[in-house]
């Protein structure tokens, strides 16, 4: 039996996500290029043919275009967190699973070629950086506010935010072994990320010994 196509989206929306395609692209071929300070907005909605208008419409800044790939990725996670089998198995493990899971609908390499850009771009610009923590940290306590109330766990237990703490730093440890390797795809990444979560537990322990 074939399974059903999910319904297409409407004609504004399909051009919504076009133009938010376009600006990230060369947003980030541009800053690569030339350096993220030395490319106007105004030079970035020309090569894009979209008014100033409309670029705030899709972002708030040049830094959030700039992290545009990594965010789409935890926006999908945080917006899964309601649907999470909580109660089924360890908190931990129910979010690794969930990370695991918004990062495989990531699977093209457009996507790969586009976070290697950003993390080299917010490696080398203070606002980027700057940007890309004030989003971790608003994402983080979506999630977790999400979590305790599924949970109906107190403002005061400590496990929820402990775990998801563990989950978002496995990913950067992934994150910064895979982008040692200019070949490694969206699969090498997938494996880091599942090899981080291996080891997190016996990291809880560890002594160096």
């Amino acid at each position: 039996m074939t399974a059903a196509r999910p319904p297409a989206l409407p004609l504004r929306e399909r051009k919504k996500l076009q133009t938010r395609d376009a600006l990230v692209g060369t947003a980030l071929a541009m800053f690569t290029e030339h350096g993220f300070d030395n490319v106007t907005l105004d030079e970035l909605c020309e090569a894009v043919a979209v008014s100033k208008r409309t670029f705030f419409r899709t972002f708030a800044s040049k830094e959030e275009v700039a992290l545009a790939p990594l965010e789409t990725m935890w926006t999908r996670f945080r917006d899964q967190v309601g649907e999470l089998p909580l109660g089924q198995a360890p908190l931990l493990t129910v979010l690794q699973d969930g990370l695991l899971s918004a990062l495989g609908h990531m699977s093209d390499e457009q996507w790969v070629t586009r976070v290697r850009l950003s993390q080299h771009l917010t490696e080398r610009t203070p606002s980027i950086a700057a940007h890309g923590l004030r989003f971790c940290d608003a994402t983080c306590a979506a999630v977790e506010a999400g979590l305790r109330r599924r949970l109906r766990v107190a403002d005061t237990d400590p496990r929820p935010r402990l775990a998801l703490d563990m989950v978002v730093s496995a990913f950067h440890a992934a994150l910064r072994a895979w982008i040692t390797t200019p070949t490694a795809g969206h699969t090498e990444l997938g494996a880091h990320l599942r090899r981080v979560f291996a080891a997190t537990a016996g990291a809880v322990t560890f002594s160096g010994a």
